[in-house]
């Protein structure tokens, strides 16, 4: 397998050779990249004049086999580390830090995360000395580790987070519309009829109930994961396991949304 670490829209990275491409099994998308980290970088406050870079990179998200990286480039020479990016008190930054890890694993494409931002690393990477794992220490660096390996057991285990990755037909926006609450929701298909993941994240500061969000059939609904539980070091807003889906036109989630999270559901069988 080969990746391309690659910046410019230079077409076909990504494609075969006989079919006119580079070859490359994946391409970089540090479009993405600069484009959340900007978002996320912003207080809560100023996020709604900036919801187009959360959404623009779905324009072009499957003219490639992408990867999302969060890469050694990201936390050294003076752009601070991840965790450092994120704007607010103590909780808000680490909340913002799950809600954005949360984030990249819903969206298309492969992930890249350098080492110490699984923990949130608070000080820039030097090639010198090792990671501060005595950082583990604190609950709020634990519970972003533990995020993570939950993360990473979802991605697994949900095949629509990674069956169609790369693929246009496994991604749907659900609420795109949602600036001024700062929250994006989309779904997530893999190769089956009924195998979906639902996407909810909450860029504010806020809780939002009773919050409609869209489904492709009834039934209920497992909330997969929260980053706002407790076990993270969140404040353990979230829908009790599961909603039931609300017959009408369609079928509809009616979720409490937590604050600075993101929530994940898939239906039962």
């Amino acid at each position: 397998m080969t990746a391309a670490e690659e910046s410019t829209a230079w077409p076909q990275v990504s494609r075969p050779v006989d079919h006119g491409g580079l070859g490359f099994g994946y391409k970089w998308n540090m479009g993405w990249m600069h484009d959340t980290l900007k978002y996320v970088g912003k207080d809560p406050v100023h996020r709604k004049h900036h919801h187009g870079d959360i959404l623009f990179g779905l324009h072009y998200a499957f003219s490639e086999n992408f990867i999302l990286p969060l890469s050694h480039d990201e936390v050294v020479h003076g752009k601070r580390s991840i965790l450092g990016r994120m704007p607010g008190d103590e909780w808000q930054r680490f909340a913002n830090l799950r809600a954005y890890y949360s984030f990249m694993f819903g969206h298309p494409g492969k992930k890249l995360l350098f080492m110490g931002c699984e923990f949130g690393q608070e000080r820039e990477w030097n090639h010198d000395h090792s990671l501060d794992w005595h950082l583990l220490d604190n609950e709020n660096h634990a519970g972003v580790r533990a995020l993570i390996a939950d993360l990473n057991r979802l991605y697994r285990t949900v095949p629509a987070l990674h069956e169609l990755d790369c693929e246009a037909s496994g991604f749907e926006w659900l609420v795109t519309d949602d600036a001024n609450g700062n929250v994006f929701a989309w779904l997530r298909k893999g190769f089956a009829e009924r195998t979906a993941c639902v996407a909810v994240v909450n860029f504010s500061p806020n809780v939002y109930y009773n919050y409609r969000v869209r489904v492709p059939f009834g039934g209920k609904w497992r909330e997969a994961l929260n980053s706002d539980s407790a076990h993270y070091g969140g404040s353990n807003v979230g829908n009790a396991g599961g909603v039931e889906a609300l017959q009408g036109s369609g079928h509809e989630l009616n979720l409490t949304i937590p604050p600075l999270a993101a929530i994940f559901l898939v239906p039962e069988s």
